[in-house]
């Protein structure tokens, strides 16, 4: 659900006359010179009591004075609220298929019952508790102790329904105080206290042990003070701490980042690590010159060997000695002349000399022969010559480009081209880590850090110191507001008893001040049980929704002076500081129960819009909040408005700047 426009007529807080449109998300509405009531105003036209008390309303008794609202239901419809001030009204709805409005009822009770059960409005007290932010629904605003039964006041003893985190004071068994008599003993009479509670009062005979109880308090109240400034300085040293530690981990971030570079860096794959060569990168720059050259290398081999091919099958065959016809002639000439050298006397004989010419000429054959078996030997050959250079050339590639090969099969790359950007990757996450190292030294070795690391042991040792100091006062101590409060309602007692005419009087000394000591109104079981209502579950349910968040929220505002918040079974509430002390939301100083308040609501709003979309109404909520702080909120009521409308109404610039658009009123 969320408001779309709203219009009026002589209504105060607004221009005379106008039309607002309104959208989505965070917006700023800028009043006139006076707040514009946008809560009250939404509120008597969406729960109208039929008795014209919106007449309040009207910027002017002698004008009559209207006002419309036009939102779109839990349905997605857009319906009209339209109420003359003062008098009766009217509830329209929009037709979607003609775009023309259409009266549902001009009747107020039946107006408020579709609303509820149709367009999805909540009931009245939890639209105006949880969406309606106004600065009248502060603790600090609202009377204290409203809402919680009257305590008792006297001695300290005060009933069982008295506000929780209000220990009794006394009882009957304690030192040094006689017991209570009941109202109806003789000698005690009742009246109303300054407390607004009942009084009752003391016996003579028991002053002079209360005046004793009142100086043993006395001296309780020294003590606790003494040890609530000792737990102060505790404190502020644990926020110290607290702030130097949020500087130091300042670093964290950048530690972080820098082990997460170097597990990249160790994480990336290295030559070695895949058994490749260390100059890959270079071998893949080459690859394609190395191909080149093997290509050329076996190009020209092959030539060669086509060559030596033809040259081989033009060859003729080599003609055997025994069928040649001259060397078959020479050596039978030469056989002849050596044997007829036999047969011959004198000089018949030198015939065997001729053997010598036809055997030479028959070596020369032989010779010639030889060689030419030679010759074609050496052709026939050179084939086996050429297989030897192809596997050399191969192998020579093979040892410079099988690295190459397997670097892309490793790397699961298409081309050569992309090894070198794969590997120099690690190259690029070194250069990262020592960026980030380099960083990380000069950010440690900053001023400010370095003081940081060396005055955080010296805390944390005055710290130890300062506890040790509380641990010799005693292992239970009471808070001083809860010795303040019994000292003087006793004081108050014996008082009474002195002068029982001031009882009659409403008197009692001190009763004013009493009553500024009474703790503020928890406001956690009031929202979380509307909250549980709305959502349809029980209060041990939204507390566990809420924890979480509004921790965050409370946290941010007080500056992480609170760590946690603690609800009981009633939705009661416990703050826990920075120290780990547990406290009251009540026992908080007033601006910080506002802060809690505030982180409450926006918690809540937060998590029921994940179901429910509600508007919320923010107005003059934020007027006593701490200056520093309104950023801050803005940036919270900035997210609020991703998940529902939020309308801001406020003259403040700082929001206008955060806000998705404004309104001016």
């Amino acid at each position: 659900m969320h408001f779309v426009e709203v219009a009026v007529q002589n209504v105060r807080g607004f221009a005379p006359a106008g039309r607002f449109a309104l959208k989505p998300g965070y917006l700023v509405l800028k009043p006139p010179a006076d707040m514009s009531p946008l809560a009250g105003l939404a509120l008597a036209l969406l729960y109208a009591d039929g008795r014209g008390g919106d007449a309040s309303f009207a910027a002017s008794a002698q004008k009559p004075g209207k006002a419309a609202l036009t939102l779109v239901g839990q349905d997605s419809v857009t319906y009209r609220v339209l109420r003359e001030l003062g008098g009766g009204g009217s509830l329209h709805r929009l037709n979607p298929s003609t775009k023309q409005p259409e009266l549902v009822t001009q009747d107020t009770t039946e107006a408020n019952q579709f609303l509820r059960g149709q367009v999805g409005l909540p009931p009245r007290t939890t639209f105006e508790q949880l969406f309606c932010l106004q600065s009248a629904q502060l603790p600090s605003r609202r009377p204290r102790g409203a809402g919680r039964p009257a305590s008792t006041s006297g001695l300290g003893l005060r009933s069982a329904g008295s506000s929780p985190g209000m220990p009794a004071l006394h009882s009957p068994s304690s030192a040094g105080m006689p017991a209570l008599r009941s109202p109806s003993s003789p000698g005690m009479a009742i009246s109303a206290s300054g407390l607004g509670g009942l009084q009752t009062v003391m016996p003579a005979s028991d002053i002079p042990a209360a005046e004793a109880k009142v100086r043993e308090l006395e001296k309780e109240l020294v003590f606790c003070k003494e040890v609530d400034n000792l737990q102060f300085e505790v404190d502020g040293l644990n926020s110290q701490v607290f702030d130097l530690e949020s500087k130091l981990r300042s670093t964290d971030s950048l530690k972080e980042k820098l082990r997460e570079a170097e597990a990249a860096w160790s994480a990336e794959p290295t030559p070695e690590s895949f058994g490749l060569p260390q100059d890959i990168v270079a071998r893949a720059e080459r690859y394609s010159r190395t191909l080149a050259r093997r290509d050329e290398a076996l190009a020209r081999l092959n030539s060669e060997r086509e060559v030596a091919e033809e040259e081989a099958a033009r060859l003729p065959d080599v003609e055997p000695l025994v069928r040649n016809r001259n060397f078959l002639i020479a050596m039978a000439a030469g056989v002849a002349c050596f044997i007829a050298g036999f047969f011959f006397t004198n000089a018949g004989r030198y015939i065997a000399l001729l053997d010598i010419p036809a055997f030479g000429f028959a070596a020369v054959l032989a010779l010639r022969y030889v060689d030419e078996l030679q010759y074609k030997d050496k052709i026939l050959r050179r084939g086996e010559m050429f297989v030897v250079r192809e596997k050399k050339i191969l192998e020579e590639f093979e040892a410079e480009a099988g690295p190459v090969r397997k670097a892309l099969e490793v790397f699961d790359v298409d081309t050569p081209k992309d090894i070198a950007p794969r590997l120099q990757r690690r190259e690029q996450l070194g250069a990262e880590v020592a960026q980030l190292r380099a960083e990380l030294v000069s950010m440690e070795r900053h001023p400010e850090l370095v003081e940081a690391a060396d005055q955080l042991p010296v805390i944390r040792q005055q710290i130890e110191l300062l506890n040790a100091k509380i641990a010799e006062k005693g292992s239970f101590v009471r808070d001083v507001r809860e010795v303040e409060r019994e000292l003087l309602r006793l004081k108050e007692s014996i008082a009474l008893a002195r002068n029982p005419q001031l009882a009659g009087a409403g008197m009692m000394p001190g009763a004013e001040m009493g009553t500024g000591m009474e703790p503020l109104e928890d406001p956690s079981p009031v929202l979380l049980s509307l909250a549980g209502d709305l959502l349809a579950t029980d209060v041990h349910a939204v507390v566990g929704m809420m924890r979480e968040r509004c921790v965050q929220y409370f946290s941010a505002l007080t500056e992480r002076r609170y760590v946690g918040v603690e609800w009981d079974r009633d939705g009661r509430t416990m703050v826990v500081a920075a120290s780990g002390r547990r406290m009251p939301v009540g026992e908080l100083a007033p601006r910080e129960v506002d802060l809690f308040f505030l982180s409450l609501r926006l918690t809540v709003v937060e998590k029921v819009s994940a179901r429910v979309k509600l508007p919320l109404l923010v107005e003059d909520a934020l007027v006593g909040v701490d200056e520093t702080r309104l950023p801050l909120l803005g940036r919270m009521l900035k997210h609020l408005g991703s998940l529902t409308q939020v309308l801001h109404v406020t003259s403040h610039a700082g929001f206008t700047q955060m806000s998705d658009g404004t309104v001016t009123l």
